[in-house]
């Protein structure tokens, strides 16, 4: 299951980054975007990566708390989430204004010749 998730982490990081040098800023969104699924991933796997296991850890009750798993990183990729959502509202917006100011969607303004 690592090497499964370790490769997702890996190729969303490449494909985003790929994405990111591209000359359209769409497609620079999405890379962006692609890339903070990657870290979203490698954050929440930080947790505890195994199959079929209850969120309490071992048998003992609620009330102890090292018997509990990390509640951690999944506070920080819900909080990711949220903002990853707001820069991406944020880059269409800067994106519409820009292709209605300049006419194209390059990344510098202006066409290839």
């Amino acid at each position: 299951m690592e090497i499964v998730l370790s490769l997702g982490i890996g190729i969303l990081a490449a494909s985003g980054v790929w994405l990111v040098l591209r000359p359209r800023t769409f497609q620079v969104i999405i890379g962006l975007s692609l890339i903070s699924y990657a870290v979203n991933l490698f954050i929440f796997s930080m947790g505890r990566v195994t199959l079929d296991a209850p969120p309490i850890l071992a048998p003992g009750g609620i009330g102890d708390p090292t018997k509990m798993a990390d509640p951690l990183p999944q506070a920080l990729v819900l909080t990711a989430i949220v903002i990853g959502f707001a820069m991406t509202a944020l880059f269409l917006v800067v994106l519409l204004a820009a292709r209605g100011r300049t006419g194209t969607d390059h990344v510098d303004g202006r066409e290839a010749e």
